[in-house]
């Protein structure tokens, strides 16, 4: 419950765009980008979690700051799981090194017995998730610190492979 209540306050904080990009900001085009995290932070100590996920993602990111990608991780459980979802970035400062809000949606794929109520909505194997994230991006990298929910956090590293 706390949960979506949270992943629902995002959303209505986040539509609000408080982070306006001004007309010489706007950038030029669509850009593909990897991110690694070999390292995830959970909130409780639990011996059978998996701290090292080695979560990479592949993202496009359209020049209106719509975002589509998938990742490969291992859970917290060290069950191969995907995840594949769209999302929006909002950024504050010029288009070469500025502060980010990014907030993703999509089907998290690999939660399976007996870890599948581990995701709040999940059937089969395929659950809904709703990641937001933090961040900085100077040229063509980036640092993420992504919220996973009330389980834990990690922090990302990227790289603009085309732009």
């Amino acid at each position: 419950m706390r949960t979506g209540f949270m992943c629902l306050l995002v959303c209505f904080c986040l539509c609000g765009n408080p982070f306006r990009a001004q007309a010489d900001q706007e950038p030029e085009g669509s850009v593909v980008s990897l991110h690694f995290s070999p390292y995830v932070v959970h909130y409780s100590r639990n011996p059978e979690h998996n701290s090292f996920p080695w979560f990479t993602v592949v993202e496009w990111e359209s020049a209106s700051r719509w975002e589509i990608g998938g990742a490969f991780f291992k859970n917290s459980y060290h069950q191969p799981c995907g995840y594949l979802y769209g999302g929006k970035k909002w950024i504050y400062g010029p288009q070469d090194h500025h502060l980010f809000v990014k907030l993703t949606a999509g089907a998290i794929i690999g939660y399976f017995e007996p870890y599948e109520n581990k995701l709040p909505i999940n059937d089969n194997g395929i659950g809904v998730g709703v990641i937001p994230a933090i961040g900085y991006k100077y040229q063509r990298t980036s640092s993420q610190f992504v919220i996973l929910g009330l389980s834990g956090f990690m922090v990302t590293l990227g790289y603009d492979i085309w732009k």
